[in-house]
């Protein structure tokens, strides 16, 4: 099975950074995750892989480590958007920064589709009441995708993610990483058949297809979402594995572009 039969596939899930600082950047994914990288962490070079994959569309985000930088990566992130038709942006907001709802505004007011959270690089669990301006901002206006899950840590663990559903349930919540990284067999169970989207970045090489294909249909193929999480991954490899999970024709077209659409405002 090809991309060919699927002429539109999102990625929901990419990230890229400005020139001067992409390889330094790469470089600590490197180190976090102690895995190797298959990207340079540029817009120039994901848009040649994506285009190789097939890929006609993609969602790209970076993350604020601290507050100063939540305008001017924004504001890089729009820019890139307003150069590459097939990028769709993600802003960033942190924690502490003053404003929540300013932020959100200036990230509606950009065009960006969206807001990426990273909490084991922000530093922050992910259900602190710090946070709760900042999902009042978002709820109703804009989807949030997190990074969820971590066997080392438990920021961003589900369970917390748990809690932030059943608090703000107007919220558009993706949890990356089918649920949970690397807690897939544990707490990630938490999130399955709820009211949340869950996407199938930095998954598929560490599960069996049978695993996969169970965690994808007990939570819902309406649910489910692309990702690649470039540079972590290749996307051609990454959609490889995807087609490769024998989910039916129907079932691969909802999840590599019909859902994003929907999620998207597409």
């Amino acid at each position: 099975m090809t991309s060919a039969k699927y002429p539109e596939i999102i990625d929901i899930h990419s990230h890229i950074y400005p020139e001067k600082i992409a390889s330094i950047a790469v470089s600590s994914i490197r180190s976090f995750y102690e895995i190797p990288m298959h990207g340079k962490g540029t817009v120039h070079d994901l848009a040649k892989l994506e285009h190789r994959a097939g890929i006609e569309r993609f969602v790209v985000s970076s993350t604020a480590t601290s507050p100063q930088q939540v305008p001017a990566i924004n504001n890089f992130l729009a820019e890139v958007s307003e150069r590459f038709t097939q990028v769709l942006s993600f802003g960033t907001i942190h924690p502490e920064f003053p404003s929540p709802k300013k932020a959100i505004n200036q990230i509606i007011s950009l065009g960006l589709k969206g807001v990426k959270l990273h909490p084991d690089f922000q530093k922050y669990n992910i259900d602190d009441p710090l946070m709760f301006p900042i999902y009042e901002a978002i709820e109703g206006q804009l989807p949030i995708l997190f990074h969820i899950g971590d066997n080392r840590m438990d920021y961003s663990s589900p369970y917390r993610l748990v809690k932030i559903l059943d608090h703000f349930p107007g919220l558009t919540a993706i949890a990356a990483h089918l649920g949970g990284y690397r807690v897939w067999h544990g707490e990630a169970q938490a999130l399955l058949g709820r009211e949340v989207y869950i996407d199938t970045s930095s998954s598929l090489m560490f599960l069996n297809q049978e695993t996969a294909v169970n965690i994808i249909r007990q939570h819902g193929i309406n649910k489910v979402l692309f990702g690649t999480d470039y540079p972590m991954w290749s996307p051609q490899a990454e959609l490889k594995r995807f087609l490769s999970l024998g989910l039916t024709k129907e079932e691969n077209q909802a999840i590599l572009s019909e859902n994003a659409k929907k999620v998207l405002g597409l």
